[in-house]
This record gives C-alpha cells, structure tokens and sequence, in this order.
C-alpha cells in the first residue's frame, strides 16, 4: 500500500514501445533462481538460523518467495503463515493453502480480524491507516514465530513495489531478507511460470487486499508493464525523466508520477533518521 501518495487517477494501460518491456522480461530464469536459491540457503546458514516463516496471501509475490524458500532450504525447513481479515477473499486463502500443501510445508491460519477489532474499539477510523495497520499486525505475528522457532522472516516485496514505495513502513516492507526485491513485479510473474507456480496464481490481478475490491494497479493508477519499463530507464539505467519520456513514447504524466513516487517513498527505502551530535 502506497503511504503519503496520492494514487486516485484513472488506471492507465499499457501503450508504451514493447521494447523495454522485452529486455525486462528476457532473463535467464534457470539462473536467477538458483542465485536466490544459493543466497537464501547461505543467508540462513550465516545467520545461524533453523529456517524461514513467510506470510502466505495466496498471491504472485508469497508464492514465488516461498517456492524459492522450499527449493533452498527444503520444506521441513519453511513454516507458512496465512493470516486473513474481513477483507480476505476466500479464493486467496484457498490458494495460499493449496500451495502450502502441494509443496509440503508446515503452516497456521490466524485470524487477524479479531485483533484488528481491538484496535478499532479505540482508533479514529481511518482506511488507509487502518490498512497499514494491518500490515503491520501480520508482520508482528511473523516476527512472533519466527522468535518462537528460531526462524528469520521472508519478505515478499518485489522491486516494483519497493522503488514506488507501495508497501506499508514496518508492515510488509519489513523482513529479515527479501529474496525478490531486485527483480520488477512483471519479472517476477515470469519467474512464477518457471518455477511451475499455478496458473489461477500466477494470472491473479495483484493486491494487498486492505481493504474490500482492493486492487494495487488500481490504486497505483498505472499497470505494472508500464509501471516496470519507467522504473527499469530511471532506477537502473538511470536515465533522465525527460529522456526516458522520449524513448518510451509515452506521456509526461505516466513518466512524471513514477519518478514522483520514488522520491516520495525515499524515507521508506532508508534507516530512520539520526541526528548526530
């Protein structure tokens, strides 16, 4: 979920030149998995670690993080935790479990929803703060059996999320390591088809679920394609807005929010702030 931004424009769909998009898309898959794969087994290992816990949404990002997880660890080594609210559609929940016992692993269902009321008995109401909250609410239960089993927690965040900052502050963007944070959302959708992630996953419209028809894209106001070639020309070729506007042939508006995103959320990619004296 994006903090301090406002996202309430039109969704705008991809009519940009194809090839950015191509370049994005054409990676070695067999490769960057087995790098993930290699760094996740050698992190555990360091950090002397007995596994990892992943909170499972039953959407693109938890899946590939923890099919990622399995494969470097082994499956009695990974615990997945579901953990949904009123605003949970029960497709998600289905395919987070059948995901979790197609590959074996140890998981818990908790249901935030009464914790949540707690908070709301006291709380002014506000949505997008109260869907922060919940982020946060599953990332403390993570923490919670992760101490418990001597476990580090997965974070899901992909890079698309991270550099437009759609991600709540101490909730989903925090993690003890975060195997999917360099590759761009639609990346990692071409990862998922790799590692033979089920297609009704795979396919699914990506979404925090905060709230009731909550949709990232939406939100966002753009779709990811579009969202990722932009991303990929100033973040990683660090190229100029005005450039970048040029040799994607879109719109100023398209390019110019993208880059007001990222410099928005720069206090979310950065340790708190410290004087020093």
């Amino acid at each position: 979920m994006i903090e301090d931004i406002n996202t309430s424009e039109k969704l705008i769909h991809s009519t940009v030149k194809p090839s950015t998009l191509e370049e994005l898309l054409g990676q070695d898959y067999k490769k960057i998995s087995r790098k993930i794969e290699e760094f996740i087994s050698a992190y555990i290992s360091k950090s002397s670690a007995k596994g990892l816990v992943i909170g499972l949404s039953g959407g693109l990002d938890s899946s590939v993080v923890l099919k990622l997880g399995v494969n470097a660890l082994g499956r009695s080594n990974m615990l997945g935790l579901v953990m949904p609210s009123y605003t949970t559609p029960r497709e998600d929940t289905a395919h987070a479990i059948d995901l979790a016992k197609e590959l074996r692993i140890r998981y818990h269902i908790v249901d935030i929803h009464p914790i949540i009321q707690k908070f709301e008995e006291i709380l002014p109401e506000n949505k997008e703060a109260r869907g922060n909250l919940m982020a946060r609410i599953r990332m403390s239960i993570l923490y919670y059996y992760a101490g418990i089993n001597g476990y580090l927690v997965a974070g899901t965040s992909d890079k698309s999320e991270v550099q437009i900052g759609y991600f709540s502050k101490f909730g989903d963007g925090a993690a003890d390591i975060m195997p999917i944070a360099d590759l761009y959302k639609t990346q990692v959708r071409a990862l998922a088809q790799y590692l033979g992630i089920p297609a009704a996953i795979v396919q699914k419209k990506s979404s925090p679920r905060l709230w009731e028809n909550h949709l990232a894209e939406e939100e966002i106001g753009m779709d990811y394609e579009i969202i990722d070639q932009i991303l990929h020309l100033l973040v990683d070729k660090k190229i100029q807005p005005k450039e970048v506007i040029r040799k994607l042939g879109g719109t100023a508006k398209h390019v110019n929010k993208v880059n007001y995103m990222i410099e928005k959320s720069l206090h979310k990619r950065r340790p708190a702030a410290i004087v020093f004296l």
